[in-house]
């Protein structure tokens, strides 16, 4: 293997473009993080004199007034129960739907399948009269089991993709080898084929848990007591009364991103393996 400084003139600057190329992209994503996170240590003054200076001192004021100004506490333990339900509910169920579909012909099947994919494509604001009307009908609104259930129904087609794919990705030899073992269908299913896909169901998991967390709009239309409301609505309490506070609301926004980060930190070997996992051929 050639190390650097045997490459040809064309090739290090190539090497060093590519490098340089992907640091800008590396401190593009971070920068407004760190920015957001620094400003939540220092005072208003500060943050109005310089924005991107570093802190006089570290000081933690920002989150205290950001837990006393809004409910933050309650709707931070709101958005983990429906995110939690939610993923769990949307994974397992839809994990058994999408292998249906990798593995089984049944008529109307690639119909049905790309009726479920077209939702992709519908803005989520032309479903807000429906769902409000659907959601009133059946007594759910202000109520968590009502926000499970629509963000259930949102995150369908992405993980139905995604699970789909990732059962196809797995040789039917497997299956096939359970059977002649004498492993019936629910069997096989739970014993040989889910934890194979392991890295699919972590994908699929993963992006639903990131898109309840800080799904907005619906939460705001369907709710409207602190006993259903989530995490990221608690933000609008520095964005009109208190939108003078930014050391607060800075804060907020720190306590609110945490969760996202450290999910997908934990995760994203699972997500990458996944979502390369449609390049195997059976």
């Amino acid at each position: 293997m050639r190390t650097f400084k045997h490459l040809k003139t064309v090739e290090k600057l190539g090497f060093v473009a590519k490098y340089v190329f992907l640091l800008g992209c590396v401190c593009t994503a971070l920068f407004p993080l760190v920015w957001v996170f620094m400003s939540s240590f220092k005072t208003n003054a500060e943050i109005l004199s310089n924005g991107i200076s570093l802190p006089s001192r570290f000081s933690f004021d920002g989150y205290t007034q950001a837990l006393k100004i809004s409910p933050i506490l309650q709707y931070f333990f709101n958005s983990v129960v429906i995110t939690s339900i939610t993923t769990v509910v949307n994974v397992f169920f839809l994990a058994m739907a999408a292998y249906i579909f990798a593995r089984y012909q049944f008529r109307g099947k690639n119909i049905l399948y790309l009726l479920l994919s077209l939702s992709l494509v519908i803005p989520m604001t032309a479903l807000l009269h429906p769902v409000y009307m659907t959601i009133n009908a059946l007594h759910l609104a202000n109520k968590k089991s009502g926000l499970v259930l629509v963000y259930t129904a949102l995150n369908l087609p992405m993980s139905l993709l995604i699970l789909r794919g990732t059962f196809q990705s797995i040789p039917r030899s497997m299956e096939e080898a359970a059977v002649m073992d004498g492993a019936g269908f629910v069997r096989v299913f739970f014993q040989i084929m889910l934890p194979m896909a392991k890295s699919g169901l972590a994908s699929a998991g993963v992006l639903t848990f990131l898109n309840c967390w800080n799904e907005f709009t619906f939460a705001l239309v369907l709710t409207s007591s602190q006993s259903a409301r989530t995490l990221p609505l608690s933000l609008s309490y520095f964005t009109s009364q208190f939108s003078f506070n930014y050391t607060a609301m800075f804060a907020a926004i720190v306590i609110a991103i945490i969760p996202s980060i450290v999910v997908f930190a934990l995760f994203q070997e699972q997500i990458v393996r996944s979502l390369t996992a449609g390049a195997i051929k059976e």
